[in-house]
């Protein structure tokens, strides 16, 4: 799978390859400068008029070597030098006298809306205060340009590590990524400003790495190396016993739809274990799957239902009643198999966090949204978007769970690795998607793939079906039911890849 990196681990992997390796920084910075030359010419720019905007940095260096690029492609490219001549690194103070040696154009104040394209080579992957004064007025005046823009490494303003907008950011059209996509690539509110993202190779390599790999991975077809392998002298014993706590009155829907999800994973049986009020609807729905009615307090029929089960799923429509409580604490003191929980699960524990820190026997899957996640923590929707990846590997480890944090760019962790998913669409946006995915990882955990690859695998293939879902009914007429159709397909095509 694809690495993610920060800023930090970005700048130590090119100090290695300049420093061991011995790559000099300048021959870098000229395959760099080669790369987003070849970008703007590959996604069509308009080249007639371009005006690259240089910085201090090396990031500014990028941009005075593709200005000359242009140039002595008969380009008509001008550069205008934004940064302090007194800050100017070695490498941007060479590209820049280059520049002045070969006669690249030098201007002061452009009028932007002459341009018909700009290169941004303002900050880069090093910027980590907010943009403010001069910087943010020029940063203003070329998103109100109305050239098409091309983002060097990643638009200016834009945190790599997390993906913040540090007070404003260039708003790019194509993000040519340099070696690796870093954090701000993935996480909105930084991702909504790049555009379409393109990594361009510039000689800087995994080997660069050294012994401090990332420990964060982008979520790819890789993960169907995960899938449950079958045997044609299976039986539906082969396959798992997937148990489903989920509905109550008024709520069958939820069930419906987990224990569906968690058929169509290729689980062998499902059991739904809800309220005697769904029994109708779920056995019409869904006569595939065993019922077990359990009334107020009959916990013994939860202690008979984990016994059965290879794996359980609970939370899904359950409420927040006493009762969905004492079943919650009844499941995490006696489960010995893998346990997801979602949805009212969740809220119940954010009311009793202490039995997160309880020992159990249980491996622990939790998949919170970021409204369940903040009561969890106690942290506002704000301040997690602000650390999404630190708070999803932090609390991972300290609640000893694996952790689907789900928002707009889903992650996951046991603590140590970390995977972010950038499939899926904003049509998945809808009531019962999430308790498509609350089924989805139940059927493989009961399928026997261990909590941190269920969880991966769910993720991808469930954001993969609702890709397929908007295909055929478009966003806003999706419903959680299409996304849990397309499933199958997708899991068919993946087997093939």
């Amino acid at each position: 799978m694809e690495y993610l990196l920060t800023a930090e681990e970005m700048k130590s992997c090119d100090g290695t390859v300049i420093r061991h390796y011995q790559v000099p920084s300048l021959v870098l910075m000229e395959r760099a400068a080669l790369a987003l030359t070849e970008l703007l010419v590959q996604e069509q720019f308009d080249l007639s008029k371009t005006l690259v905007v240089c910085g201090s940095g090396n990031n500014g260096g990028d941009g005075f070597a593709v200005a000359r690029i242009l140039k002595l492609r008969k380009t008509d490219a001008a550069v205008w030098f934004v940064g302090n001549e007194a800050s100017l690194t070695e490498e941007a103070a060479l590209q820049k006298k280059i520049c002045e040696n070969y006669q690249v154009e030098f201007v002061r104040n452009p009028v932007l809306g002459e341009y018909t394209t700009i290169v941004d080579a303002i900050f880069g992957v090093g910027l980590s205060r907010e943009v403010s004064g001069r910087y943010a007025e020029i940063i203003e005046k070329i998103n109100a340009s109305g050239a098409k823009v091309l983002a060097a490494d990643i638009p200016s303003g834009v945190s790599a590590s997390d993906g913040q907008i540090l007070g404003t950011a260039i708003r790019a059209d194509v993000t040519g990524a340099l070696a690796f996509r870093k954090f701000g690539h993935l996480l909105y509110p930084g991702a909504g400003q790049c555009g379409k993202v393109h990594t361009l190779e510039i000689g800087i390599t995994e080997e660069g790495f050294g012994g401090q790999k990332p420990r964060t991975w982008v979520l790819g077809w890789e993960v169907l190396s995960f899938l449950p392998v079958r045997f044609p002298d299976s039986n539906k014993g082969s396959f798992g016993k997937a148990c489903m706590f989920a509905g109550s009155r008024d709520m069958a829907g939820a069930a419906y739809l987990s224990s569906k999800a968690a058929y169509y994973t290729g689980c062998g049986l499902v059991r739904i274990v809800s309220r005697e009020c769904n029994r109708t609807i779920l056995q019409t729905l869904l006569p595939e799957a065993v019922m077990t009615s359990m009334e107020e307090l009959e916990l013994k029929k939860a202690e008979e239902a984990l016994a059965w089960a290879s794996a359980a799923g609970i939370g899904p429509g359950i409420g927040t009643v006493r009762e969905s409580e004492s079943l919650v604490k009844a499941v995490l003191e006696w489960a010995q198999i893998p346990v997801l929980m979602d949805a009212d699960a969740l809220n119940i524990l954010a009311k009793n966090p202490s039995w997160l820190m309880e020992e159990r026997k249980a491996p622990l899957v939790l998949t919170p949204h970021l409204g369940e996640m903040s009561r969890l923590t106690g942290l506002g929707i704000g301040e997690l978007k602000r650390n999404l990846p630190n708070v999803c590997r932090e609390y991972a480890k300290k609640w000893k769970a694996v952790l689907v944090l789900k928002d707009s760019r889903t992650l996951i962790s046991d603590g140590d690795a970390l995977f972010v998913n950038e499939r899926g669409t904003d049509g998945m946006a809808t009531g019962g998607s999430g308790d498509v995915l609350s089924g989805i990882i139940t059927g493989f955990l009961a399928q026997g793939v261990a909590p941190l690859q269920a969880a991966c695998l769910g993720v991808y293939l469930h954001a993969c079906a609702g890709e397929r879902a908007e295909e055929k009914k478009g966003k806003p007429a999706m419903l959680a039911g299409d996304i849990l159709n397309s499933f199958g397909k997708v899991m068919k095509e993946g087997r093939t890849e």
